[in-house]
């Protein structure tokens, strides 16, 4: 089964319809919800959102990586990133609808 990603434009056509507010009213709203999102990251806030999850900045340390073809040493910069932690709802969930199509099979 391949798997299938869900794009900006479908997105926004989802809100869309089921709001129904216009296409450009739809896409103001997502762009806006992931500034956000992305400023209070940059602030070294946690994003939480119920039933959903939890966005954190990771730092993560200076360290020395290898080329595994070469056995070059090479220096990884210390840098942040950005870590998500489902929450128990979101799992169970995803858990369910799962073991759902499981069965169906």
């Amino acid at each position: 089964m391949e798997k299938k990603a869900i794009t900006k434009a479908v997105f926004i056509n989802h809100l869309n319809e089921t709001i129904g507010l216009s296409k450009r009213e739809c896409q103001i709203f997502f762009e806006t919800f992931l500034e956000v999102l992305m400023n209070s990251l940059k602030k070294q806030c946690d994003v939480k959102i119920v039933n959903f999850g939890i966005f954190k900045i990771k730092k993560k340390k200076e360290r020395i990586g290898r080329n595994p073809k070469t056995k070059v040493e090479v220096l990884i910069t210390k840098r942040n990133v950005v870590k998500f932690k489902a929450s128990e709802f979101l799992l169970n969930t995803i858990n369910q609808s799962q073991s759902n199509l499981d069965e169906k099979q």
